[in-house]
């Protein structure tokens, strides 16, 4: 006598509970109850308030710092282990620490590849991510992931735009390949910025590689920190005579004067997702949904159907 398999279930960390209850909506179910308990001095317990054996669990939170919202995950997939879930996914809309994918200088750790092992050993047999900052980072995990592109949110809206004499941009040399791969669905020319750094989030000097007078310039980036790239490209885009900048960041990290300087650049607008929710609002940011394409694919994995239309470009 066969037994049923259990419904899947989705739960939410707290960093991301808003765009995970309109993934659960599109996935057609109700997000999971899960409390947190907190101590004192900081600490704190999540505990899945249902049961979870035999089922397949989707945990969704992006890791953005602090590292609270990491170790939230960590102790939701630990948890979901513990409770003899059948299948644990960690859906992470952004996959924080992702700039530490390599030794860069000696004496530094390979952050990505770490946090990468430390979801693994808490429990996740699949991960599910957007964007990564870079594509190596799949290598760092022995489980599947399911690597999405933001592309198939932003090029729908971008056409709907029917920007004149289009070029796209890439606001760094390691932008280059994304740049590109926009241009070609746009069928549009392409430019790059070259910038070197005093130190992390510090430019000292940005040069232009292609012409943007008379075109209407799109700048594609996976993530927006500081915005002091993004702002110094899109002001000196506008000397060399473009006729508008706008930028596609796909997460909106927003640190430190990020708004500020926004508000004062010659960007006319910054379209991201909500793969992080915005600390506050600003007429230049516009914000897509990513929770459609997130539950589309969980849908296809929960019945084991292929995903591979969201990953191209």
């Amino acid at each position: 006598m066969s037994v049923p398999i259990p419904e899947p279930k989705i739960f939410a960390c707290k960093q991301s509970e808003t765009l995970a209850g309109d993934i659960a909506k599109a996935f057609g179910i109700p997000l999971g109850k899960v409390i947190t308990s907190t101590y004192s001095d900081g600490e704190f317990q999540p505990s899945f308030e249902e049961s979870v054996r035999g089922s397949r669990v989707f945990i969704i939170g992006s890791t953005h710092p602090n590292s609270d919202h990491l170790m939230e995950m960590l102790l939701m997939l630990d948890a979901a282990k513990r409770a003899s879930a059948r299948h644990i996914t960690a859906v992470l809309p952004y996959f924080g620490w992702a700039r530490q994918d390599r030794k860069d200088k000696p004496r530094v750790p390979i952050a990505a590849k770490l946090v990468a092992k430390m979801l693994e050993t808490a429990g996740a047999t699949r991960i599910i991510t957007m964007d990564l900052h870079a594509d190596q980072i799949q290598g760092f995990f022995e489980k599947p992931v399911d690597h999405l592109f933001a592309s198939t949110i932003f090029l729908p809206h971008l056409r709907k735009l029917n920007l004149d004499n289009l070029t796209i941009a890439s606001p760094d040399m390691g932008g280059s390949k994304r740049a590109y791969a926009y241009s070609k669905a746009m069928e549009s020319d392409v430019v790059i910025c070259y910038k070197q750094r005093e130190k992390a989030n510090v430019i000292s000097h940005m040069e232009l590689i292609g012409d943007v007078k008379g075109k209407n310039v799109v700048l594609v980036d996976d993530m927006v920190d500081t915005a002091g790239t993004l702002t110094k490209a899109a002001d000196l885009m506008m000397e060399r005579g473009a006729l508008s900048v706008r930028a596609i960041c796909t997460h909106p990290i927003l640190s430190g004067n990020a708004y500020e300087r926004i508000e004062k650049s010659k960007l006319e607008e910054l379209i991201v997702t909500d793969s992080i929710p915005l600390s506050q609002e600003s007429k230049k940011v516009k914000v897509l949904t990513c929770a459609n394409l997130f539950a589309e694919v969980m849908l296809s994995v929960n019945h084991n159907k292929s995903i591979s239309s969201k990953f191209l470009m």
